[in-house]
């Protein structure tokens, strides 16, 4: 028995969301009670405690849309590099840059992107992966280290047909053979979907090909009307735009994740509801990439879920909370929008996106939830309550401020100290596998 004791409970939990000298008490992988510090101290005494000294004790956040593959990117520069528009930014960096990941380079970017991950409190995440250098076994080499590690993980492979036939094949296989080693393995830390990039770089003959092979086993994932590139080719090669021709293929429906979905419209959003479809936006990539802002608001109007990415921009999905506010505003020249809408996004519809994959709840801290709790070293100046709970998170909070990060009963690290990972050497590993990468392609 493991207690979480002496802080500030945020549960997301709506019968109590907040407990102000609260703990959490852990058996095994899953939350054995949530009460006041002296209610669970006297239930277990004998159990270890975790002080947390005041500060907040609250669930693991979830990133649903990420990029592994693009960590060893950080801090490189390709001579000659200086796209004018979103397609030059794919392909002249993330499609050079993936076309040289080796199995080896995959491992260590899981490694760099996880172990950030668990410094900045996010114990699940759901990553759309590609290296085309080394396509086969690569899901199985981050699943690996998502295990190793303790990170929750959903993965998939980004199925295109930009390099050729035989890449585009050899995709579709690593995806759809790997959703059969998470069916056998049954992990409850590890889940697969059937990933595709965009429906721009995807024949009908292809959509047809990953819709046959999945046969219905799990949900897509895919790039939809990231950038007007996506929309044109629909209209210009197909007759329409690019939710329609998605739905037409079998691709909508209740397990899949729509990324981005910026360049869409009405008819495209009612599909997308019918379907019960998943959109999941990242403001912050969308702002670098200036492919403009995700109608959010009115996503919501439509009763769509809508999660919270980060399209691998930053780690830090409190980061990518104060970015979601502040682009929905800034686009809709309103500052009394989006507050509701994008604390909905990472609090609540993320853990309901997650609930679509993994058997046990995440994202909540309450009886039987899985037990993936973080406590933040945020001591408020001002009153706090289960009132304003979003207002500190908001105003007050970044990642970095995580001390400690518990995944499925798990200590991974406390008091800012990794346990059971030799963070030293995994990184001296990565960095030889990033210089390795920069001579190839800079």
């Amino acid at each position: 028995m493991l207690i979480v004791a002496n802080g500030k409970v945020i549960t997301r939990d709506a019968d109590t969301p907040y407990i102000d000298d609260g703990a959490v008490a852990v058996e095994g992988n899953t939350i054995a009670a949530v009460g006041t510090t002296k209610e669970l101290t006297d239930a277990y005494p004998d159990a270890e405690v975790i002080d947390a000294e005041g500060k907040l004790i609250m669930p693991g956040l979830i990133n649903a849309h990420t990029h592994i593959y693009s960590a060893l990117a950080r801090g490189m520069s390709i001579r000659g590099h200086s796209p004018k528009n979103f397609y030059e930014i794919l392909d002249g960096l993330w499609w050079k840059l993936d076309r040289h990941l080796t199995l080896e380079a995959t491992a260590c970017s899981a490694y760099a992107t996880l172990i950030d991950c668990i410094k900045q409190g996010v114990t699940s995440v759901f990553d759309h992966h590609a290296s085309f250098c080394e396509i086969k076994g690569s899901l199985k080499t981050i699943a690996d280290v998502a295990e190793e590690l303790g990170v929750r993980s959903c993965l998939c492979y980004e199925v295109s047909e930009r390099d050729g036939e035989k890449k585009c094949r050899e995709s579709i296989e690593e995806n759809s053979e790997f959703i059969d080693y998470c069916a056998k393995k049954n992990s409850p830390m590890i889940k697969a979907m059937f990933g595709m990039h965009a429906a721009f770089t995807l024949s009908d003959k292809t959509l047809s090909e990953c819709v046959r092979l999945n046969d219905g086993r799990t949900g897509f994932h895919i790039h939809v009307a990231e950038g007007m590139d996506d929309v044109k080719d629909s209209l210009e090669n197909h007759g329409m735009r690019t939710v329609n021709r998605l739905y037409e293929a079998g691709i909508l429906g209740r397990k899949t994740i729509l990324g981005h979905c910026i360049h869409v419209d009405g008819d495209e959003m009612e599909l997308i509801r019918v379907t019960d479809s998943m959109v999941v936006n990242n403001p912050e990539s969308n702002m670098g990439n200036a492919v403009g802002c995700s109608p959010v608001l009115k996503l919501f109007e439509k009763g769509i879920l809508v999660g919270l990415g980060t399209d691998a921009y930053t780690n830090d999905m409190l980061e990518s909370l104060k970015a979601a506010l502040a682009i929905q505003r800034h686009n809709a020249k309103l500052p009394n929008v989006g507050w509701n809408e994008v604390t909905t996004m990472l609090f609540k519809n993320n853990a309901a996106i997650a609930g679509r994959y993994f058997d046990t709840p995440v994202g909540v801290l309450k009886v039987g939830a899985a037990a993936d709790i973080i406590v933040m070293d945020y001591k408020p100046f001002t009153p706090i309550s289960g009132d304003n709970i979003d207002g500190h998170m908001i105003f007050g909070m970044t990642g970095r401020q995580c001390e400690t990060t518990i995944i499925n009963g798990k200590v991974l690290m406390k008091n800012r100290q990794l346990v059971g990972i030799d963070e030293l050497s995994i990184n001296e590993r990565i960095c030889d596998s990033a210089k390795k990468l920069w001579s190839q392609i800079c």
